[in-house]
């Protein structure tokens, strides 16, 4: 569905169980980070009635997600680090900003296919947790996050389809799906959701 051109290794499994702390922190403040992303395109979209009420719902979601996940660190005797900046999604900005051809629909296309693609990886990365990490309580709890972030992903495309004007929203999710594959080759290693 998602169409991503390179899956991850499960061997990534492996770390992120290995620094099961360090994913848990990680992939809380990708929550948050996500819910804040949503309350931006509500900021900067405010005229589109239907895709106010749809982010404010993920934006509702992220945080509920958030806030599991922290529980899930409390219940195992974890702390919540720092926020960790996250080079996968950096890289995915930087071109999201180079792509815009400084139209308002073009921004708005770009912004959409952007927390897509960020969805899409993260599905697919807690699909690979919940198949083959050993403990039994994570893999349940990513296998229900995944199926959120399945339809966080379908509600980024269909506002990107809807609002994009004049746009080849479908040519431009090909070259989004392009652009990710050469960015995600380099990551896989490390103890982080896009790590």
């Amino acid at each position: 569905m998602m169409r991503l051109q390179l899956p991850t290794d499960p061997r990534w499994v492996d770390i992120a169980y290995e620094n099961i702390e360090e994913i848990l922190t990680d992939h809380a403040w990708c929550e948050q980070k996500a819910a804040s992303n949503a309350i931006t395109i509500i900021t900067i979209n405010s005229e589109y009635q239907d895709l106010v009420t749809d982010m404010l719902r993920v934006a509702k979601e992220e945080i509920d997600h958030f806030e599991q996940v922290h529980e899930m660190i409390k219940k195992r005797g974890l702390a919540l680090g720092r926020e960790r900046k996250d080079d996968y999604v950096g890289e995915l900005a930087k071109y999201m900003k180079q792509q815009n051809n400084g139209s308002r629909v073009s921004g708005f296309v770009e912004r959409m296919l952007f927390s897509a693609m960020i969805e899409a990886r993260s599905c697919e990365r807690f699909k690979v947790l919940s198949e083959h990490i050993p403990d039994l309580e994570l893999a349940a709890f990513y296998r229900e996050l995944m199926e959120s972030e399945a339809q966080h992903y379908t509600t980024f495309i269909h506002y990107a389809r809807k609002y994009g004007q004049g746009i080849d929203v479908e040519k431009r999710w090909r070259e989004w799906l392009d652009y990710e594959a050469s960015v995600i080759a380099n990551y896989g290693t490390k103890q982080a959701i896009h790590g």
